[in-house]
């Protein structure tokens, strides 16, 4: 049967994610995959997740199995509020932190809006926006003389969406002064900021960078995850940010899922006001610094001189540069079959360019079979 004249013009905007078609159609066990941005199964807290399932069925009962508030559980709220001293009314759980980007989409984009992005930026991110309609504008800066957008585009714009700490999938952080840029822009053109911080709390060298939101809160919504920190079968994140913008988002969610999972909300409420988290975490970082050190030496030992590679401070990822000719895209095909997968960065482009640059995840593979997959993949360029 043709379904076509059921579906609506927004389906034409709706892009595939290639991350998720590979998982699709291929068996991660089977290859050396740096394709995704799968944390590594060691750093989940298999025993504390165990034991803290029983203490909120022993503690809280069925008030964890039914439906609850759509801004999230008061205890989760709170647990956040405790460690990243901020007030409660300006917290709004989401189911993931992709649904935090595509509820700041939903409730301010109307087709033909300007989304100003940072470029390279995040897959998913572009995806929510096409979804919207919207026109992407790839900065080249925060400085507006040299940011590559007239004053016009720029009044135009809705919001400025950036990952400032360890970006995906560059890898790159930002400084204190392209933040204060990005917050003087966004004052002087009147537009929001949407900070997403999935990543931030995985630093493994270098001095914490200032958040934007604590540069200009009134303007910022912070988005964040425990996926990373925590365990991304939960599905839980979080949105910082003004009351009356938080509270579009409220109602918007009401019609998504009503409420984000509400057992799952008790454990990692739990799971934060217990210490775990913070131990959990630096065993984390301690795993992951390894593997980025290790990734970096094995680039250094196997790539051709003609390439190049960002060296992150925290993160899951890092962005190689090959030279021009070398077409990443038309290469993937080869290398799936040699038995090693990645994401070509072009992907990561709203206009699709840079087909010479391609995005390694270092989290996912243990030790042993990185080597073998960065062999495998030198081979290939």
């Amino acid at each position: 049967m043709d379904c076509s004249k059921f579906l609506s013009e927004d389906t034409h905007n709706f892009m595939r994610s290639p991350v998720r078609e590979i998982f699709k159609h291929t068996d991660l066990n089977a290859i050396c995959s740096f394709a995704g941005g799968y944390p590594d199964a060691a750093t989940f807290p298999t025993e504390d997740i165990r034991r803290l399932c029983s203490l909120v069925l022993d503690k809280y009962g069925a008030k964890a199995l039914q439906y609850g508030a759509t801004q999230g559980v008061p205890e989760l709220r709170s647990a956040l509020s405790a460690r990243y001293g901020v007030d409660i009314r300006n917290i709004q759980i989401t189911t993931s932190s992709q649904q935090g980007i595509d509820v700041c989409s939903r409730i301010m984009l109307d087709p033909g809006d300007v989304v100003l992005t940072s470029s390279p930026t995040y897959l998913g991110a572009l995806q929510s926006f096409k979804s919207y309609r919207a026109w992407i504008v790839a900065l080249k800066s925060f400085r507006e003389e040299d940011c590559g957008a007239d004053a016009a585009t720029l009044d135009r714009a809705k919001f400025c969406y950036v990952i400032p700490d360890f970006q995906n999938p560059g890898g790159t952080t930002m400084s204190l002064e392209e933040r204060r840029e990005l917050c003087r822009l966004a004052e002087k053109h009147d537009f929001i900021i949407v900070e997403d911080s999935p990543y931030r709390e995985l630093r493994y060298s270098g001095a914490p960078v200032p958040t934007i939101r604590s540069l200009c809160p009134e303007r910022t919504l912070q988005l964040g995850s425990f996926s990373k920190i925590f365990a991304p079968g939960f599905r839980l994140g979080w949105i910082f940010g003004p009351e009356e913008l938080l509270d579009q988002i409220y109602v918007c969610k009401q019609s998504l899922d009503l409420c984000p999972p509400v057992f799952d909300q008790y454990v990692a409420a739990e799971f934060l006001n217990s210490g775990a988290l913070d131990e959990n975490l630096a065993k984390s970082i301690s795993l992951y610094r390894e593997k980025r050190d290790l990734m970096l030496s094995l680039l250094e030992k196997y790539m051709p001189a003609d390439v190049s590679w960002t060296r992150p401070e925290g993160g899951l990822f890092l962005f190689l540069t090959m030279p021009e000719g070398c077409d990443t895209v038309a290469l993937y095909d080869k290398a799936l079959s040699a038995g090693v997968a990645y994401v070509a960065g072009s992907f990561f482009y709203p206009d699709g360019s840079h087909r010479n640059t391609m995005r390694l995840n270092f989290s996912f593979l243990d030790k042993s079979r990185m080597e073998e997959g960065i062999k495998l993949l030198a081979s290939l360029l």
